[in-house]
């Protein structure tokens, strides 16, 4: 049931983030976008911007709501 409310990115950043910072679910679902990115910000090269700023995040939550 999960997978049909969720889009396949989330279920993507799900397992990603259980991978590499080895959280449980319920460490997954408490986190914030700025948890991810504190998370990934070592695992990407440059200076650090991964280009997801409060633009992408509106647009991801349009593309994705909650209810």
């Amino acid at each position: 049931m999960t997978g049909e409310r969720l889009g396949p990115a989330t279920i993507t950043l799900v397992g990603l983030m259980a991978r590499v910072a080895g959280w449980r679910p319920d460490e997954v679902w408490a986190a914030t976008p700025a948890d991810v990115r504190a998370v990934l910000a070592g695992w990407t090269e440059g200076d650090g911007e991964t280009g997801f700023d409060r633009a992408a995040l509106s647009a991801m939550m349009e593309q994705y709501p909650d209810g």
